[in-house]
């Protein structure tokens, strides 16, 4: 089986850094995005399988990056976790309600937690 293509739009270095490693060790194919541009971008030009999005990023933010991804316009049509600090109950309904297959609140989960989520919705 090929390797599934992850964007993971995430801005701070750190956690960028540790999700890449985490799904590289996985077996993933990853790309990071630190702003919502260079998200849009990147998703416009590469079939990813997955795009692992936060919601607080530079320039566009998550919920507007969700919305032109899901949008029936957008190229390719990957599916899309949402990953974000952001728990309240009204943000993780937008969220769904916008087309995320799934929303994990980043406090909930460990690393490999994430992995096994992100497995779940793509393999």
């Amino acid at each position: 089986m090929p390797n599934k293509n992850i964007l993971l739009v995430e801005d701070d270095p750190f956690l960028a850094d540790i999700y890449t490693k985490k799904l590289q060790q996985a077996g993933f194919d990853v790309t990071v995005a630190d702003n919502g541009e260079q998200a849009l971008k990147d998703a416009d030009n590469v079939a990813f399988d997955l795009v692992l999005l936060d919601i607080v990023m530079p320039y566009i933010d998550g919920w507007e990056i969700l919305k032109r991804i899901k949008s029936p316009k957008a190229k390719n049509h990957p599916k899309v976790i949402i990953f974000s600090n952001l728990g309240q109950s009204s943000e993780v309904k937008k969220g769904l309600d916008l087309g995320a297959d799934k929303y994990l609140i980043k406090a909930n989960f460990t690393p490999s937690e994430v992995v096994e989520e992100i497995k779940k919705v793509i393999l």
